[in-house]
């Protein structure tokens, strides 16, 4: 079914006219709008950097359709927003030490702010050594044991995975308030089911997880103002899953048996019910990206804090102690 659009109208979120599409009588939330409204915000934020660049490297190993997909999405969006982003690109065959090595390079460089790390790696890599090795600061895909257990404990400091993030987004950009809603996920994992649902527990909703040993999931769903499906299944989320009137949130990336891209949910088939719900392509997967260049900016600004305390105390000692060695030692 063609999307058109339908009208505009004023979201709570600003004053900015937004476009509002219809696929029968469901609104279509379309991320571009989201991401749009995050990249103006980071163009803004970013002019008072005092010129320094935030700069992002993504680390791939071998070549998966997938991650350079991903990979292209990322450095473009770092290119719109005016960020820095240097690919460091390794072959399938690299030996584990090799890999650590390289990736302990990477991480320990005070000009690169962020590091986004392109998952699964080969199975012959030691995959949970690299994700306990990457700097938190770094890790703006919150894959870090210490991001994931801030995330748990509703600490801000703490990166969330990007994906996760652009759930909440997506609801805050449509003025969807989750306060006291009655919120399902569809999924347990860690990259998307389980981080979202502390993210909107943190925001007081009642969350419910589903997973594949849920007792009659169908009857879970249908009683969620908020459903979020997050199960990697295609178009598994059909009208019995759907109350009326229910948001539904599409964060899966399926393709379906004619080899089109499409989501968990199938959204010609919940249109009678959806109140809201976000198309694949161009739903959750659109503001990812920008998600990602929030945390990029995010870690950059810190990152600079950090080393203007540190050149702030090397000054200090300069003023106490005349010696050059000991001035060699502070600065950075």
């Amino acid at each position: 079914m063609v999307q058109q659009k339908c009208r505009d109208k004023v979201l709570p979120m600003d004053t900015e006219l937004k476009k509002v599409w219809k696929r029968g009588n469901m609104e279509l939330l379309k991320g571009i709008d989201v991401a749009n409204a995050i990249n103006e915000k980071l163009i803004k934020e970013s002019a008072d950097m005092g010129g320094r660049v935030p700069k992002l490297a993504i680390i791939r190993v071998g070549e998966r359709p997938d991650d350079m997909s991903y990979e292209r999405g990322a450095t473009k969006k770092m290119e719109k927003v005016g960020f820095a982003c240097e690919s460091f690109v390794f072959p399938e065959t690299i030996e584990n030490e090799a890999f650590q090595k390289e990736f302990d390079t990477i991480n320990d460089n005070p000009e690169i702010d962020g590091i986004l790390l392109l998952r699964p790696l080969p199975k012959h890599l030691d995959e949970e050594a690299v994700v306990g090795r990457i700097s938190p600061e770094k890790d703006l895909d919150g894959i870090s044991p210490v991001n994931l257990a801030k995330v748990f404990a509703g600490d801000k400091t703490g990166f969330a995975p990007c994906t996760a993030e652009a759930v909440v987004e997506m609801l805050d950009f449509a003025g969807i308030d989750v306060t006291g809603k009655r919120v399902t996920v569809v999924g347990r994992s860690l990259v998307i089911g389980k981080p979202v649902s502390m993210l909107l527990l943190k925001k007081n909703a009642t969350v419910t997880i589903c997973h594949t040993k849920t007792k009659d999931m169908k009857e879970e769903c249908r009683r969620a103002d908020i459903l979020v499906a997050a199960a990697g299944v295609a178009k598994m989320i059909t009208a019995e899953y759907v109350g009326k009137g229910a948001v539904v949130i599409d964060v899966g990336i399926n393709v379906d048996n004619n080899g089109k891209l499409c989501g968990d949910v199938d959204t010609d088939g919940i249109s009678s019910l959806a109140s809201v719900a976000t198309p694949v392509p161009g739903g959750v997967g659109s503001v990812t990206t920008s998600v990602l260049a929030k945390h990029l900016l995010q870690a950059a600004k810190e990152n600079r804090s950090k080393l203007q305390k540190v050149k702030g105390y090397g000054m200090k000692v300069a003023i106490c102690d005349d010696s050059e060695q000991d001035l060699s030692l502070i600065h950075i």
